[in-house]
């Protein structure tokens, strides 16, 4: 049996979900838009120069979700899916992930996009496991923090890593596994596995890529 591990934003999308998120947020007047808009793009900024901080983030990030009820959040993300995410899934994204199932390997989708945001989409995509930041609930209702580890940078590997004991698993129960990511945050991930694959990469990644002669692979227009 062999593992295939994806990465979501700008990997198997054609966008990234947190931004998207927060930009649909901010459309609904659901939060101010000039002071959102503002944070939304700086850590974006951020995120794809590899600076990070993903505590301040998440506050920032998981704030709204303790504002309203669970069926309001529900009913907006239905929205945010048919607007803005539907399309930005590629027919070669669904063919990847599709190969991957059907040849047998066991799959899930490792992403740092939260667990609320990113369930429908894992299912979406047809992938049975998700590996996401998890927003922290009481009562079924959104508290603002995070449960556990975030799902960032190296602590995708740790949580991939207790994914795979939860079921009795390890990295050398594979034959081969692989990990697509578009992101130099992904590095320690993708230095991880047998077969560690660039889609679409940031510029830091793709000269790593070819200097450690891995797989570059462009799905996106």
């Amino acid at each position: 049996m062999n593992l295939a591990l994806f990465d979501l934003d700008y990997t198997l999308l054609s966008c990234d979900s947190d931004y998207e998120w927060a930009q649909f947020l901010i459309d609904r007047g659901v939060v101010d838009r000039e002071s959102y808009t503002a944070k939304n793009d700086r850590f974006y900024a951020q995120y794809r120069a590899g600076t990070l901080d993903i505590r301040e983030f998440l506050d920032f990030q998981l704030h709204p979700l303790s504002c309203h009820p669970r069926a309001r959040l529900d009913a907006w993300h239905r929205e945010f899916m048919a607007a803005r995410i539907l399309p930005a899934i590629g027919a070669p994204a669904r063919a990847l992930v599709r190969r991957h199932l059907d040849g047998g390997d066991l799959c899930a989708l490792v992403t740092a996009t939260n667990s609320f945001v990113t369930g429908p989409i894992c299912l979406e995509l047809g992938i049975a496991h998700l590996i996401a930041t998890i927003p922290a609930q009481e009562d079924g209702r959104f508290t603002g923090g995070v449960r556990g580890t975030p799902n960032f940078r190296e602590g995708k590997v740790a949580r991939v890593e207790a994914w795979l004991e939860s079921m009795g698993f390890w990295w050398d129960s594979f034959a081969r596994t692989w990990f697509y990511s578009d992101s130099s945050n992904d590095l320690p991930l993708l230095s991880r596995v047998s077969d560690p694959v660039a889609v679409d990469p940031d510029e830091a990644l793709l000269a790593h890529a070819r200097e450690a002669g891995w797989t570059v692979l462009n799905i996106h227009p």
